[in-house]
């Protein structure tokens, strides 16, 4: 009993903003394999024409796309992206202590199941709704749905909205009022950029969401005609309100993703982010623009060619921070030592499908040629490439890159690359092959075709069933990883040449030396003949804890200082290192007399030496820390 109750008290009740995020992760994860077993069932019935697995019940089908979808793109991406990798890491990322509304973030954690719940509750109600994941009325209206299922379906919406936006404001306050005083904000890690302008995003986007489907709502119970023509309403209302947070709603997306993708390639490329400022530029324009776009998803509703000229316009714009963003990653890895390790794997390989995805977006950009492609397959392919591919690798990346983080323990890199060939070679085979179907004619969201369409989708289904056996291997792959229990380093990501390794030795003696001899400090004790094996060993294996090439100075963050993982709660763990005057002293000073002079003498060395620079604030060692 004593046990269970201490599980609900550090789970259920926890404010710990470590806890929490992994808790999100685990939702994300839990809610992933629900979909993805829904779009295995579309593949079943898709594998060849006629009548597969559903005999008939195409309702039934009608059903299972839109609980994917609303899963998909509610419920997984979005708790593990934001939720989960954001609670987690932006607290360590920016040396706070924990979120700045604790309580606060467990509340916005615990409405999502309940969201999912009245999903499932939907899906039980008179056939459950077969809307598509848009809801479009009159498909959504009493006419086609009856029943309670859309009802329950816009509750879940409005339960999933109230947990985003409040997380979402607890990310901004925490950011801007919690940050580490050393940090300009043109100085915060990217992944943190990601997070802050999903969270402004998504509480402008979300209240019209919320509007539409409360209207939604009102037509279906309270005798409204909102969107009924019938009584002088307008239905394609509902389309402009509902597109107005569904197209901000992929960038809400994929925008951490871009983040985590950074600091992913920055680690295995040695190099500090190309045009760090630009990148930065980059996803606030993509937020930006990606509210004015909105009727691109709209060609074949009807309006008019001025505004089809406008959005075709736009749309094309929003490539450029997108391109900005591309080219940064590709000139961050030109001319860098890139250790190619499973987190650079996936980054690689999102850098390329997000692409393709990218480029078949600018062709749908173009109102006539949409017009012909809207419905078809082609759609299918072109948001998949970006979100099943491009956030789902940035997820697979993320996973690889902070599981020692998370866990203390390292996975094995053979499973983990063979993971990554599985994955890439499934999905494409799954998705690329829906360009030609929908270039072909084949609608989506059908469950029938005619014989000349089988070739394409049979080869489809058999990838989706390569990339659900790549799902499995992922999983193996890490809970091998928990069986073996092989420890990870406090920063297993830093990787030094022998050369390099023996030079950056002697650099540090000789400045340590020098520092002790000048400032005349008597009690540091120092051994130079065991000075050169200690160095080999913190620099080489362990790890540098910092990076500390010139060019990544500037940037440095607190993300693998911290202590991991969550065994204790965040304000109780003391940190490793707190600095606060990062641009007024060399910060590798920092890091040569952390490693190398006797705990108990830290303060005292530290303090002397460092407060004699102006502006320079104390900087203080956790003696025991882990």
């Amino acid at each position: 009993m004593y046990c269970f109750m201490d599980w609900v008290q550090n789970w259920i009740y926890t404010t710990n903003h470590k806890r929490i995020g992994i808790l999100y992760i685990l939702f994300g994860v839990i809610n992933g394999i629900i979909a993805i077993f829904l779009s295995m069932l579309m593949r079943m019935e898709l594998a060849f024409p006629g009548n597969q697995i559903l005999f008939g019940e195409y309702q039934f089908y009608n059903m299972i796309t839109t609980v994917h979808g609303v899963l998909m793109l509610f419920v997984v991406v979005l708790p593990i992206l934001f939720g989960g990798f954001g609670n987690y890491f932006v607290p360590l990322l920016i040396g706070a202590p924990d979120m700045s509304f604790p309580r606060l973030n467990n509340f916005s954690f615990w409405i999502s199941p309940v969201a999912v719940l009245l999903a499932v509750f939907s899906t039980l109600s008179e056939g459950g709704p077969g809307t598509g994941w848009t809801i479009y009325p009159p498909l959504s209206t009493n006419k086609a749905h009856s029943g309670a299922s859309v009802d329950f379906l816009i509750f879940s919406f409005h339960l999933a909205g109230i947990s985003s936006i409040l997380a979402s404001l607890n990310f901004i306050c925490t950011v801007f009022y919690y940050k580490n005083e050393s940090f300009f904000n043109k100085d915060i890690p990217l992944f943190v950029w990601g997070i802050i302008t999903t969270s402004f995003m998504l509480i402008l986007a979300l209240p019209v969401l919320a509007a539409a489907i409360t209207l939604l709502l009102f037509d279906r119970n309270f005798n409204t005609s909102f969107f009924d023509p019938v009584g002088g309403g307008d239905i394609v209302l509902f389309q402009h309100l509902f597109w107005f947070f569904g197209h901000p709603e992929v960038y809400i997306l994929i925008l951490p993703g871009f983040g985590l993708i950074s600091h992913v390639i920055s680690t295995f490329s040695k190099k500090r982010v190309f045009g760090y400022v630009p990148m930065i530029a980059a996803m606030l324009m993509i937020g930006l623009i990606g509210f004015i776009v909105w009727a691109h998803h709209m060609y074949t509703s009807g309006i008019d060619t001025s505004t089809k000229a406008y959005f075709t316009a736009a749309t094309m714009v929003i490539a450029i921070p997108t391109g900005i963003k591309v080219f940064n990653w590709l000139a961050t890895m030109w001319g860098g030592s890139i250790w190619m390790y499973t987190p650079m794997y996936f980054a690689c390989g999102f850098i390329i499908l997000f692409t393709m995805g990218g480029v078949t977006g600018i062709v749908l950009s173009n109102a006539g040629v949409d017009m012909s492609l809207h419905d078809t397959y082609y759609v299918v392919a072109h948001f998949h490439y970006v979100l099943s591919m491009g956030a789902v690798f940035a997820i697979y990346s993320g996973f690889y890159y902070w599981w020692g983080k998370m866990t203390g323990y390292h996975y094995s890199e053979t499973l983990g690359q063979t993971h990554f060939w599985l994955t890439f070679i499934g999905v494409n085979l799954t998705f690329f092959p829906m360009h030609f179907l929908g270039a072909s004619g084949m609608p989506r969201r059908i469950p029938d075709y005619p014989d000349m369409y089988q070739k394409w989708n049979t080869l489809i289904s058999l990838g989706a069933f390569l990339s659900l056996f790549s799902l499995c291997f992922f999983f193996y792959t890490f809970y091998k990883s928990l069986v073996d229990q092989v420890k990870c380093s406090r920063n297993p990501w830093v990787f030094f040449h022998y050369d390099q390794l023996l030079d950056q030795s002697l650099r540090t003696i000789s400045f340590v030396e020098n520092v002790i001899h000048n400032h005349r400090y008597e009690n540091v004790y120092f051994n130079n003949n065991n000075f050169l094996k200690k160095s080999y060993l913190v620099y080489g294996v362990t790890t540098n804890r910092y990076n500390l090439s010139p060019e990544c100075v500037r940037t440095s963050t607190l993300e693998w200082t911290l202590t991991s993982p969550p065994f204790l709660h965040t304000f109780i763990v003391p940190p490793k290192v707190i600095t606060t005057s990062n641009h007024f002293f060399n910060y590798r000073w920092n890091v040569l007399v952390n490693d190398m002079i006797v705990d108990k003498y830290k303060p005292l060395f530290i303090s002397k030496i460092f407060t004699k620079r102006h502006n320079a604030s104390v900087i203080y060692f956790a003696v025991n820390s882990t």
